[in-house]
């Protein structure tokens, strides 16, 4: 299992444009991955998953997969949230 905390910059958070985004990269790992906000825990891979968090602007999340490629998959995630999914 591998995991990394990021803030979201994005102005409006993860609404449904950029949490489109965040499911289909997502998608590209075999790993299990879910996104954590305080406490809570959801399936990354799930739009209404995500959308349920209420992820806002300045928000922490942490992001934790556990898979054969757990690492590249939140790494990659991490470099998505930070780029401000180029909003």
């Amino acid at each position: 299992m591998y995991s990394k905390e990021v803030t979201i910059t994005n102005q409006v958070g993860l609404h449904a444009r950029p949490a489109t985004f965040f499911i289909q990269k997502a998608n590209e790992f075999k790993s299990s991955i879910w996104v954590e906000k305080e406490e809570r825990r959801v399936n990354a891979k799930s739009l209404l998953g995500i959308l349920s968090l209420g992820i806002t602007k300045d928000s922490s999340i942490t992001i934790i997969a556990d898979g054969t490629d757990e690492e590249m998959a939140v790494n990659n995630l991490v470099l998505l949230v930070q780029s401000g999914f180029e909003e």
